[in-house]
């Protein structure tokens, strides 16, 4: 029997299960057995031809299985089996170097210039090293404030949003103060307030594949906290095809990874990703939550890692993906390879410019999203429909846990998850209405119900919390 061990995204498919314990000679035969187990997972593992879809890994103990013999691999008793889906200015002139530091920054510093590993030298390059963080928000947060401490002497930040009152469970970077004000402004002011020394340049802007290059080309490394696919594969390949590393890390609930991408002969981002998954098949943290403390803990071992690189000690997280599980409180580590055939780092490179990464990652771009899709409803008519007494079913397609937190009077609750085992309760010639939080979940209801023959099938736009908005304030957000 061998361990599967099944990523937080997928376990809505596998009844909630972290793990199972299936038999099977080769990793193909475990697969299929699991697939067999839990029905829902074929369609999110494996392509309509069968094969693993490209944003899927599958790593047999520490070994990615695409250099092994694939769904050959034989598999024994004990082995674990591990499913790793893909899970979310300023000036560039150049800085004169400085071969000293001041008697204050030797104060300042003090615990790391007794440090053999660090020492004045360590220092210096630290003071002399220039890092740009993507995104100022979750990872950014920790990632700010520690290279900031440590000393980095040149830090920019990319970031265009506002610190909401969302933020505060995680972005310690910004208090209750600074709701409403530009992220970049809040953690600018947060870092000046640690170490005045450092300099930090604003980069009040999305970056794009018009920008990207010349943001990049003035630093020596990029330090990822994106939280969207687009982003992620756009730094990726800036950074292969400018050289310079890039240092990751995603978090989801209870999980994170961190890894070096972009480095000379190691692997990059699309060596463990091709391909994007479908929009909106991964949840972002908006749709799915994250411990507030995990970003703490992923970012501080991104800046760890940053860290290294300047100082050229130790042993970087290059060709190694870690993997950390809150709730188990437990570190593995997977092993990753370049893959000669990479169309970015590969031995011939097919993508050597930027391109669409919308496009891309298969979402429109440049085309802005329509106000009212044909078939939805606004939370007024909903309320109308409901003042004049109308007949409909009125589903509310969030988690249970989601339920406890606020709720609308009149409906009921079956999960997306549960939607395709739990179509018998509802009448297919009534009119069914269906809501989640922003929209997103209950629309993917809406399709399954018409593509099983609910006709009367309807979203209401913006979810709960536009019903809060809209219809009733004492609903609160979340």
């Amino acid at each position: 029997m061998a361990k599967v061990m099944i990523p937080t995204p997928l376990r809505q498919f596998a009844g909630k299960q972290e793990s199972v314990e299936l038999a099977g000679a080769n990793v193909g035969e475990v697969l299929a057995a699991l697939t067999s187990t839990f029905p829902d997972l074929k369609k999110q593992i494996f392509n309509d031809e069968g094969k693993l879809r490209s944003f899927v890994n599958v790593y047999l103990n520490d070994e990615d299985i695409r250099y092994l013999k694939k769904s050959d691999t034989p598999v024994a008793s004990g082995d674990t089996l591990s499913i790793v889906p893909s899970i979310a200015g300023g000036s560039t002139v150049a800085e004169p170097l400085t071969d000293a530091l001041s008697k204050d920054e030797i104060l300042r510093y003090s615990r790391h210039l007794i440090m053999p590993e660090v020492g004045m030298e360590g220092q210096i390059k630290l003071k002399n090293a220039k890092v740009l963080l993507v995104g100022a928000g979750g990872l950014g947060a920790p990632l700010g404030l520690y290279l900031a401490a440590a000393g980095v002497g040149r830090i920019g930040i990319v970031d265009f949003d506002v610190v909401d009152f969302t933020n505060l469970q995680r972005q310690v970077i910004h208090g209750t103060k600074d709701v409403g004000r530009k992220k970049l402004d809040s953690a600018h002011d947060r870092m000046k307030d640690i170490n005045p020394n450092v300099r930090i340049d604003k980069y009040e802007v999305a970056l794009t594949s018009e920008n990207a290059l010349e943001i990049i080309s003035g630093y020596d490394m990029v330090v990822d906290g994106t939280d969207n696919f687009p982003t992620r594969y756009l730094v990726n390949d800036a950074c292969v095809i400018l050289k310079k590393p890039n240092v990751y890390g995603s978090i989801f609930r209870f999980e994170g990874q961190a890894t070096i991408f972009a480095t000379e002969g190691g692997p990059c981002y699309r060596c463990l990703y091709p391909e994007p998954p479908p929009p909106g098949l991964v949840p972002s943290c908006a749709e799915g939550g994250v411990l507030g403390i995990l970003p703490g803990i992923i970012g501080l071992v991104q800046a760890t890692e940053a860290v290294k690189l300047i100082l050229g000690t130790g042993q970087p997280l290059i060709g190694r993906l870690m993997l950390y599980d809150a709730l188990a409180m437990k570190f593995r580590e997977l092993k990753l390879r370049r893959n000669p055939e990479c169309p970015v780092c590969g031995d011939h490179p097919t993508v050597t410019k930027l391109i669409d990464y919308q496009q891309f990652c298969g979402i429109p771009g440049h085309t802005p999203e329509p106000e009212f899709v044909e078939g939805d409803i606004t939370p007024k008519e909903v309320k109308a429909k409901q003042d004049r007494g109308d007949a409909f079913t009125f589903i509310d397609v969030r988690e249970p846990h989601e339920y406890q937190i606020c709720k609308i009077p009149g409906t009921k609750l079956i999960p997306l998850g549960e939607l395709p085992k739990r179509l018998n309760e509802l009448d297919q010639s009534a009119e069914i209405i269906a809501h989640c939080k922003s929209g997103v979940r209950s629309g993917k209801a809406v399709d399954l119900l018409k593509q099983n023959g609910f006709k009367k099938a309807r979203n209401m736009k913006g979810g709960i919390l536009a019903w809060s908005d809209q219809v009733d304030p004492s609903v609160p957000k979340y």
